[in-house]
């Protein structure tokens, strides 16, 4: 890890110790996992706690992408960041900042080290052993059906689940590899500020690493195939975190069609065309914010009869793979590439393998998850079920009611209101079918949304939720009570006249 300062050594003893001995194999496994991200630690960790002999292989580091080069380190970032433009923001909340005041990029970065390198404990290596749990550091690879071999140990299983991850995967533009670029597992391993960054793709990792980068004092400019960014969002909701990415003073080049990398005079130059015309873009750094890749190398997955692909291994609802007593997690084989969606399905593992059910009944699916996600810009974009062009897609009526932060008074008085909260019910009910909000803490407040589908409460239960005010939350509830308008028909006005009229 880089740089090797005490806190990257920490992280190192905890997540891959230098001096760790594998332990001999215990017999036959009730389950073996290969991959200790969020996937596999989940898995083992909870089958351990219910009594089952398992084994946890990595070869690399606990804690996977999540810890090490994802979730933990890209949050310390853009918390800094967003510290840096609370201080340039400070005059319209009557601070006066002097001139002169210094920015240290370096100590942001220590601090953000410090505090993975603290968290990493959770995930170590010694811990899972504590907890009951063989684990075994090196290179797992199938043998056959039955066994999977580390090193010298040949580990025998009854049932298994491959963890194994993404990674990031670098487009073939010619002269990139050459030039050199930075993704999200080596970007946290800077200690200097670039003073000129190219961000290669406007998907949430390049639209986060590019604000906050942006925030810091790079000049960034992000370059991207298509036509806009977070092509997954709507069009709105995606605008907003523009404008906002903008005034922190990100470029944007949108429909960039890259030809060429080259370093001419020390310096990368990124060649590209807009509608025909030829650009070039000078930089420091090039951040790759697009494509993951697999990690099925070197797991001799034919030994085991598991089936795969250009996505990973493939599955079915139950998580089984080709080999019924083999079962996969995580971003191996999920389209859902999240940390929480993994940890979701490290529980449909443990069910479906462990617990197995006579005829099928009672095995837990995919089928039956509800994953929302998050984009962690400022503002964020947090979104759960359907977006209305789904609806549209799979024929499903649905009716949309949006509530916008501008008219929520803690938004505006937090100087927060740009965003909104937009929910679609199935027409004619106050079924929840999706959800979207952007707003400063949108992964936060879909959370209320996704427990009420998941629990298959409507609009009306949130409309007669007492919500603390002043709250931001209170835009879901202001956007609830918009359905209940709704339910007010002209038919039952005029009865409820008539009933007025009759009491008075």
């Amino acid at each position: 890890m880089s740089p090797d300062d005490e806190y990257n050594q920490t992280l190192l003893r905890n997540v891959h110790p230098p001096d760790w001995v594998n332990p001999e194999p215990a017999g036959k496994y009730n389950l073996v996992v290969i991959g200790a991200g969020t996937a596999g630690l989940v898995t083992a960790a909870v089958a351990a706690a219910l009594g089952a002999r398992v084994a946890l292989i990595e070869r690399h580091l606990m804690g996977g992408d999540c810890l090490n080069v994802g979730c933990v380190p890209s949050k310390g970032m853009i918390r800094a960041s967003r510290a840096w433009a609370g201080v340039r923001d400070a005059a319209e909340f009557g601070v006066r900042i002097p001139d002169g005041i210094k920015y240290d990029f370096a100590a942001a970065m220590v601090r953000m080290r410090k505090l993975r390198a603290q968290i990493s404990f959770t995930d170590s290596a010694h811990r899972y052993r504590k907890s009951g749990v063989d684990v075994f550091i090196g290179e797992g690879r199938f043998t056959g059906s039955d066994m999977v071999e580390v090193g010298d140990k040949r580990l025998r299983f009854s049932k298994a689940a491959i963890c194994t991850g993404a990674r990031a995967a670098a487009p073939p533009i010619p002269g990139l590899a050459e030039a050199g670029y930075l993704t999200n597992e080596t970007v946290f391993s800077l200690t200097e500020l670039p003073p000129r960054m190219a961000v290669i793709g406007a998907g949430p990792i390049g639209c986060e690493l590019a604000q906050a980068f942006a925030r810091f004092g790079s000049r960034v400019t992000v370059l991207e195939l298509a036509g806009r960014l977070l092509l997954r969002e709507d069009q709105d909701a995606a605008e907003i975190v523009k404008t906002q990415m903008v005034r922190d003073g990100v470029q944007f080049q949108f429909n960039a069609a890259i030809s060429r990398v080259e370093v001419r005079d020390g310096i990368k130059r990124v060649h590209y065309t807009v509608n025909g015309r030829s650009h070039e873009l000078a930089a420091e750094a090039i951040l790759i914010g697009v494509g993951r890749a697999p990690n099925i190398e070197g797991l001799d997955l034919e030994a085991a009869g598991v089936d795969y692909d250009k996505n990973g291994v493939t599955v079915n609802h139950r998580l089984q793979t080709a080999t019924p007593r083999i079962y996969a997690a995580g971003d191996i084989c999920s389209p859902y590439k999240f940390t929480h969606a993994a940890d979701a399905q490290a529980q449909i593992v443990i069910q479906n393998a462990l617990f197995p059910h006579p005829f099928g009944l009672g095995y837990a699916s995919t089928h039956d998850l509800i994953v929302p996600w998050c984009t962690y810009t400022s503002p964020e974009i947090a979104h759960v079920g359907l977006y209305e062009s789904d609806a549209a897609a799979g024929g499903l009526d649905v009716e949309t009611f949006t509530h916008r932060l501008n008219e929520v008074d803690r938004a505006v008085l937090d100087g927060e209101e740009e965003g909104f909260a937009r929910l679609h019910v199935r027409r004619g009910t106050d079924r929840i079918v999706g959800a979207t909000v952007v707003a400063a803490h949108a992964g936060d407040l879909i959370s209320e949304i996704t427990v009420a589908m998941k629990a298959g409460a409507g609009l009306a239960a949130i409309a007669s939720t007492i919500h603390p005010y002043p709250t931001q939350a209170e835009v879901i509830k202001k956007a609830a009570n918009a359905w209940r308008k709704t339910t007010l028909t002209e038919g039952r006005k005029k009865i409820l006249s008539r009933w007025f009229a009759w009491t008075r």
